[in-house]
């Protein structure tokens, strides 16, 4: 079973990214073949600061090692490191139809956030479903709100296919229910475009200042409180034991303990389940070329695939004899 995902570089990692895509990955890793790619050409559509797309891109990967990634069970390696994608994307995209892409709900939600109409931006699921299919992929972890772009893939190899012959393989998505969306301090997703984020790596004055800037209601200290409703309650749901979740929900039901109280007791569940990943983080980082030699070694094995995969695309459609 070969398994795909990729990540954005588009800025420092946050709990949501960890939840909803690097731990369910970094566990799949155990189950199959993994192939994860940090998405530079992607990050293309918003990131425009050609130093920051660099660091952002080793950045993901010294954060991906530092919270368990194995890259000798699993391949970690930047998207633009394997340019048959974008041949691939190509391809796909003379037989993309364009109401298809124009019902891709990302699209229109980054329109309706201000972004710009540009080409890149409405193809992206197209790129997207290259990234899946140049693998051969078997199955795609995506959180609920990126379901829809495994379908998209999913049309567009089945169009391949009655069109050229049994080119793809469909992909299944697998997704994490229980992590499906992580709220931001705003109670929306967690996401860096939305300002709500908390990092994984943050310094640990400006975590504790942004689990304290959570946002709650003006139930007073001595109130009982709705745990299913506390953005609160929901982050510590993912770092705590069921144990100490139940013992919280009871105090949250029975009233007595203030907000500010849960935010500092979600402050340190949230600092000591990173402590092992930020020791890791900085052994990583007194080896100067560790990051580059996992990038390099593991993006050969990505091109090695790639163009077998390409090879059998291009004699279908034509390109080769």
């Amino acid at each position: 079973m070969r398994i795909l995902s990729g990540i954005q570089p588009s800025g420092a990692l946050h709990i949501g990214n960890y939840f909803g895509m690097m731990r369910p990955a970094i566990a799949l890793q155990a189950e199959g073949e993994a192939f994860y790619f940090i998405a530079d050409y992607h990050a293309l559509t918003s990131l425009r600061d050609p130093a920051a797309l660099r660091e952002n891109s080793r950045r993901v990967a010294l954060d991906f090692l530092a919270c368990g990634l194995d890259p000798e069970r699993a391949a970690l390696f930047r998207q633009s490191d394997v340019p048959q994608v974008t041949e691939l994307a190509w391809i796909l995209s003379t037989l993309a139809p364009m109401g298809l892409l124009e019902r891709a709900h990302s699209y229109k939600d980054k329109l309706a956030r201000g972004m710009s109409p540009t080409v890149g931006l409405f193809s992206y699921p197209v790129l997207m479903a290259a990234d899946i299919l140049i693998y051969d992929s078997d199955i795609v972890p995506v959180g609920k709100d990126q379901k829809q772009h495994i379908e998209i893939t999913r049309d567009l190899a089945v169009k391949i296919n009655e069109t050229y012959g049994d080119v793809f393989k469909l992909p299944e998505p697998r997704i994490q229910p229980q992590t499906e969306v992580v709220p931001g301090i705003d109670g929306q997703k967690m996401s860096k475009s939305y300002g709500n984020n908390i990092d994984i790596f943050g310094d640990e004055n400006e975590t504790r200042k942004r689990v304290m800037s959570i946002v709650t209601d003006s139930t007073p200290v001595e109130a009982p409180k709705d745990a299913a409703r506390s953005t609160i309650f929901q982050l510590y749901s993912l770092f705590a034991s069921k144990e100490e979740i139940s013992v919280m929900r009871e105090r949250f039901r029975k009233g007595g303990t203030g907000y500010g109280e849960f935010k500092k007791e979600l402050f340190e569940k949230l600092w000591e389940y990173f402590a092992p990943m930020r020791k890791r983080r900085e052994q990583i980082l007194s080896d100067k070329s560790y990051i580059d030699n996992v990038l390099a070694c593991v993006a050969e094995r990505a091109n090695a695939i790639a163009n077998q995969v390409m090879q059998r695309v291009r004699q279908a459609v034509g390109l080769h004899s």
